[in-house]
């Protein structure tokens, strides 16, 4: 008897369901390998990563720094919990989400980011957790990151304007009047875009190249005023858990500077690392150590513990959580099937 060219028919799906599994399962096995090597390189091969490394398990281990290096530890989930927090309102208001599935959104995108440019990876690891309007959730994506970026423009710019005032525009009021303004000027100048969303939208409408930009940022004006208050609060709340980490870590390596001062210092920091493209999470350690250096240098702080205290900052709130979603990253499904595909076979 021939073969029911409907069952072949039915085979075909089948063949190519399993060369779309195989081709995920690849490339999760690439992250892997990818994230554990870098990992390794930043964390062990790379000398002046190693030495910090060490001397931050040494400090938590023995000595007067292990309270402080602890609290700095304990506070990691709390950290990325915050950022959760904060995907899971976004993404509550494009379908039902709990927070469990945001918590691990946010550890998949972080693993992903740690090993693609500008860390692209992360929206790619939050909305592949969706079930549904991934396109939108590109806009999502945007602006949490956006509003995180407001936190550190808005803490950074009062530091770096701190540091122009005591040390490089003394004897100018002139010049000095003029800071306060921009400082102003330019928070407002970022707080506008997201507040008044359509704005923007009207923006990239004005410049062909980033047109094609506009349907994935449509879901902006959607979301209400309240709701992205809410946003950045979170986001405000998350950054002061990164100074504070920060701080406790300074602490552990003997820097003592003063509170208001190294403040300025930590958010001038955040704001250089925030301004400047990195290639992935690795290149936004030289950033970051090269403008707290020079900041806390200002203040009289001798360069190896600010130094330690930065690279540790980074091994503890990107490298670990990294290498933690990769667990997660093995389990995502990257194809979901449609429910009307489920009830045909049911």
């Amino acid at each position: 008897m021939p073969p029911d060219p409907l069952q072949n028919y039915a085979q075909k799906p089948d063949n190519a369901g399993r060369r779309r599994n195989w081709l995920v399962l690849a490339g999760k096995l690439l992250v892997t390998l990818l994230t554990l090597g870098l990992l390794y390189y930043s964390v062990f091969a790379d000398a002046a990563t190693a030495a910090a490394w060490r001397q931050l398990v040494a400090t938590s281990l023995t000595g007067a720094g292990r309270g402080p290096v602890l609290a700095a530890l304990a506070l990691v989930p709390v950290n990325w919990g915050l950022e959760a927090w904060k995907w899971w309102r976004l993404a509550r208001h494009l379908e039902p989400v709990s927070f469990r599935r945001s918590y691990r959104a946010v550890l998949v995108g972080l693993t992903l980011g740690f090993v693609t440019p500008n860390r692209v990876g992360d929206y790619a690891g939050r909305i592949i957790e969706l079930k549904s309007r991934r396109l939108d959730a590109l806009g999502a994506v945007f602006l949490g990151r956006y509003c995180q970026l407001i936190a550190t423009v808005a803490a950074g710019s009062v530091g770096l304007a701190y540091f122009l005032l005591r040390f490089y525009l003394i004897g100018y009021p002139a010049t000095q009047v003029g800071v306060v303004v921009a400082v102003l000027l330019l928070n407002a100048a970022v707080l506008l875009p997201y507040y008044r969303s359509r704005l923007l939208l009207a923006a990239l409408g004005l410049v062909r190249p980033l047109r094609r930009f506009r349907r994935f940022l449509a879901v902006m004006p959607s979301y209400s005023a309240r709701a992205l208050t809410v946003v950045l609060a979170i986001a405000g709340l998350r950054y002061l858990v990164f100074c504070v980490q920060f701080g406790l870590l300074l602490l552990a390596y003997g820097a003592r500077p003063g509170v208001g001062e190294g403040l300025a210092a930590v958010a001038g920091t955040f704001l250089f690392k925030s301004l400047v493209p990195s290639l992935n999470a690795l290149a936004d350690v030289g950033v970051r150590e090269l403008s707290a250096t020079h900041l806390f240098g200002l203040l009289g702080q001798p360069v190896l513990p600010v130094l330690s205290a930065s690279l540790s900052l980074w091994v503890v709130n990107i490298a670990l959580p990294s290498a933690v979603g990769l667990l997660f990253v093995l389990q995502v499904k990257v194809f979901r099937k449609k429910k009307a595909r489920r009830a045909a076979h049911s």
